[in-house]
């Protein structure tokens, strides 16, 4: 599992996910740690490294 950090669509706080690198598509809902709103994230991973990163509004 790696952290990745990256700023909340709503509140624009820098926070962070940890990813699952031997995954490489990932696709999920997960709630800002600052304030509490739906984030849809989006990644690909290859290599075991981010190619791909979004973070937008639920």
């Amino acid at each position: 599992m790696d952290e990745h950090f990256f700023q909340c669509p709503y509140c624009w706080e820098t926070i962070s996910v940890l990813v699952d690198s031997s995954v490489s598509f990932q696709n999920y809902i997960e709630d800002c740690e600052v304030c509490c709103n739906p984030i849809q994230i989006a990644l690909s991973i290859d290599d075991a490294e981010i190619v791909s990163f979004s973070a937008e509004k639920a």
